[in-house]
């Protein structure tokens, strides 16, 4: 099999390319591989991946997204449409959310345990947004989210890499942000046809992982590869309200807990389309695009992600 590393030096607080060859050299059995660093405009490492598989369609692959979340959507992206390359994630970027759905980072950094791991099926939400460029189809393995937490997001993008407020707190330092600036949201939502909001809300997360923001349990019920998304709408609340939701969002309390019943609203789907007459950011694994409407369908198992073996 052909290992193919990508390496995002934007990823995380600092560039592991040297960190990750030198553990690529270490390991006790060779392994054909190669490395490619990504260079250029957002698009390129989905461009790659996609090329690649179409070029190679004769031999087994495994794709590496060494970064963050975002890495890894833009790898998962190029896989769409080729059932028989494989995803694996080496987390090294600020948040890596999606692999806590499999019992976080330190698991998938042991490099030998993920060579030696094994694919699994697993659901990827494919997005397609009206943008001032026309329409677009892009792809989410983990979350997409929008209202509050996509001001959360810009937020993060400026702080990531800054001492004490970035990195693993940039998420936090970005709620801080939207608590003074948004609140109030509005968007239509309509889920399997059926219209889920129409009035202002909070925030709305769309998942298929568990987690989001580096230590934010948004989807305590998911599963990755059952063909549905979780969904969940927040009410404006009161900042008092706020305060107490957000430490039980954070444990994955938020759905059980009675306090937020009149305020959470929650339900699964498999195809949810948004809109609103002015343009609106949504987040997809940490990257936004601005658009008025946007049609998220959850593609069941379509991308082979591979599992760290346990040693």
């Amino acid at each position: 099999m052909k290992h193919i590393f990508i390496l995002n030096p934007e990823a995380g607080k600092k560039d592991h390319s040297a960190v990750i060859e030198q553990q690529i050299r270490s390991l006790s059995s060779p392994i054909d591989y190669e490395l490619y660093h990504i260079e250029g405009a957002p698009g390129t490492m989905r461009r790659y991946v996609d090329d690649y598989c179409l070029s190679h369609s004769e031999k087994p692959v495994r794709f590496y997204a060494c970064g963050g979340d975002g890495t890894l959507k833009e790898v998962a992206s190029g896989l769409v449409g080729h059932p028989s390359a494989q995803l694996a994630c080496y987390p090294c970027g600020s948040g890596n959310d999606y692999v806590k759905y499999y019992g976080g980072q330190d698991r998938f950094l042991r490099l030998d345990s993920l060579i030696d791991g094994e694919p699994t099926p697993v659901d990827i939400f494919r997005v397609t947004a009206t943008t001032e460029q026309g329409r677009e189809t892009h792809y989410s393995i983990n979350v997409v989210n929008f209202g509050f937490d996509a001001d959360v997001c810009n937020t993060m993008m400026a702080v990531r890499r800054k001492p004490v407020i970035g990195g693993r707190n940039a998420y936090t330092t970005g709620v801080l942000h939207a608590l003074f600036h948004a609140r109030k949201n509005e968007c239509r939502m309509e889920v399997d046809g059926q219209l889920m909001n129409d009035q202002p809300f909070l925030l709305c997360t769309i998942a298929n992982g568990q987690y989001v923001g580096g230590a934010y349990r948004c989807a305590p019920r998911s599963v990755n590869d059952d063909g549905m998304a979780e969904i969940c709408l927040v009410s404006p609340v009161s900042l008092f309200q706020f305060v107490r939701l957000v430490r039980a969002y954070a444990q994955g309390r938020h759905l059980d807990d009675p306090r937020f019943a009149p305020y959470i609203h929650y339900r699964r789907g498999s195809r949810i389309t948004l809109s609103h007459p002015s343009p609106f950011w949504v987040t997809l694994d940490g990257d936004m695009i601005l658009t008025t409407h946007c049609e998220i369908e959850e593609m069941q198992q379509a991308v082979r992600f591979v599992v760290p073996k346990e040693k």
